[in-house]
C-alpha cells in the first residue's frame, strides 16, 4: 500500500507545482517576461547612438520612438494581467502605468515628427516618469517591500 502511496503523491506534487498556486505561476511568468521585455527594448534605447548629422538623427529619432511604441505594447500588456487576489488592489495602478506610457509614446511621436517641440518632449518626459515610478512602486509591493504614503509624487 505504502509503495502505490508514493507515486501518487509525486504526481500529486508535480500537478500541484509543488505546491504553488498555478494563478500565482503564471502571473509570475507574466511579471517576469515583463520586466526582461521592458529591460531588453531598455537597452535598445540605451544603445542608439546619434551622430551631428541629420540622417542619423532622423534614423535615431525613427528607433528611438520604434522603441517607445514596443514599450507601450509592454505596458499595456502588463496593465491587463488578472492579478491574484493578494494583489489586486495594485490593478489601478497597473492600468495608470499604461495609460502613462501610451501618452509618453504618442507626446514623444508629436515632439519629434514635423520639427522638434521642446515642450512636448517635457511632457513626454514627464509621462514616461510616472509610467516608470508606478512599475516601480507595483514591483517594490510585490517584493513585500512598504513604500512611503508619498511614492508616487
Amino acid at each position: 500500500m505504502k509503495k502505490n502511496l508514493l507515486p501518487v503523491i509525486a504526481c500529486l506534487l508535480l500537478l500541484a507545482g509543488c505546491g504553488e498556486n498555478p494563478m500565482n505561476a503564471r502571473f509570475s511568468g507574466e511579471i517576469n517576461a515583463f520586466c526582461e521585455n521592458v529591460s531588453a527594448i531598455g537597452d535598445k534605447i540605451d544603445a542608439i547612438q546619434v551622430e551631428a548629422e541629420e540622417n542619423s538623427i532622423r534614423y535615431a529619432t525613427s528607433d528611438l520612438l520604434s522603441y517607445l511604441d514596443e514599450m507601450e505594447v509592454e505596458f499595456m500588456k502588463f496593465a491587463n494581467i488578472d492579478f491574484p487576489k493578494d494583489y489586486d488592489y495594485l490593478e489601478d495602478l497597473a492600468e495608470e502605468a499604461g495609460r502613462y506610457m501610451t501618452e509618453a509614446a504618442s507626446s514623444y511621436r508629436k515632439a519629434y515628427e514635423n520639427g522638434y517641440h521642446r515642450e512636448m518632449e517635457e511632457y513626454a518626459h514627464e509621462n514616461y516618469a510616472r509610467a516608470c515610478k508606478r512599475m516601480q512602486v507595483i514591483l517594490a509591493y510585490l517584493r513585500g517591500e512598504n513604500m512611503e504614503e508619498n511614492a508616487l509624487d
